[in-house]
């Protein structure tokens, strides 16, 4: 059995020392690129790797790009050889931001083929109220060979959101908090607003108030209602930098919605060529 979207602090704890299993600490704050790997050197859950969102789940950035660019497949491949991933692992990924991150890696995993990829549900928050121990010692690491193969999850140019948008295809979902959608407040990027015609689906949506995702029935009722007839595979997930849309990703395949897919530019991208439309205010204004 692999687990492929959530899995439980009960669950992991019952698999830490099992050599198939990899754990992988994705902690980190855009607001301090360098919290997450502190506060992982100061404890995390014994024997996970730790994966920096800007140097290991992103490429540089470009005159062009957003702010998280998709790694070079083959760049990512030998990262997660560097991590011990092979191709039987089950890979468990988690941070402390509801799943904000994690779920990064876990839709770079799938992109790169790789099934047995789940987030802790809960994230290290969960794991440290239920009792369970962390550890400051750097986990010894046997590098391997990873080989990518065919995608579990397509990523859309924006090249191609632009011709779905033009001939009034599929649905465009913001993760991003509301105010950021509306054009409120804009605290990363040059330019505040939505991509015109996106509908806002935040995050936090995804989540109770210990920060673990709703049931599965439960999202696929909310998703419903949001989509109407749409059907998965003509959504499209935008955030900021293509990072947080993965939480939406994730819980639509909680929820047994799969297929969807991943605008990686994302907001910050769009707005690098002006000639790109900014819708601001509510969907519906």
């Amino acid at each position: 059995m692999i687990h492929t979207t959530l899995i439980t602090p009960a669950m992991l704890a019952a698999h830490l020392d099992h050599p198939g299993w990899v754990v992988i600490d994705c902690r980190f704050s855009l607001a301090d690129p360098a919290a997450g790997e502190r506060a992982y050197r100061e404890g995390h859950i014994p024997g996970a790797r730790y994966a920096h969102l800007d140097r290991d789940l992103a490429a540089p950035v470009t005159p062009a790009s957003g702010r998280h660019p998709l790694p070079a497949p083959e760049w990512l491949a030998v990262e997660l050889g560097v991590w011990g991933v092979a191709a039987d692992s089950q890979v468990v990924a988690y941070d402390d931001a509801g799943g904000a991150f994690a779920a990064r890696l876990w839709w770079l995993l799938r992109w790169l083929g790789h099934a047995a990829v789940a987030v802790l549900d809960g994230g290290l928050s969960r794991w440290r109220r239920e009792g369970r121990s962390v550890s400051d010692a750097l986990p010894s690491v046997t590098a391997v060979t990873f080989t990518p193969r065919a995608a579990l999850g397509q990523a859309v140019t924006v090249e191609r959101l632009q011709r779905e948008l033009a001939a009034g295809e599929g649905v465009v979902l913001d993760a991003r908090a509301p105010e950021r959608f509306r054009g409120e407040v804009e605290p990363l990027d040059p330019v505040a607003g939505h991509v015109p015609g996106a509908h806002n689906r935040p995050l936090q949506n995804n989540l109770d108030g210990q920060a673990c995702f709703l049931a599965a029935g439960e999202l696929r009722r909310q998703f419903h209602q949001l989509l109407g007839g749409t059907r998965p595979e003509q959504v499209v997930h935008m955030c900021g930098s293509g990072v947080t849309a993965c939480h939406n990703l994730l819980a639509m395949e909680h929820a047994g919605l799969p297929g969807s897919r991943l605008y990686a530019g994302s907001w910050s991208e769009w707005i690098r060529d002006p000639a790109r439309p900014v819708a601001r205010g509510r969907r519906d204004e």
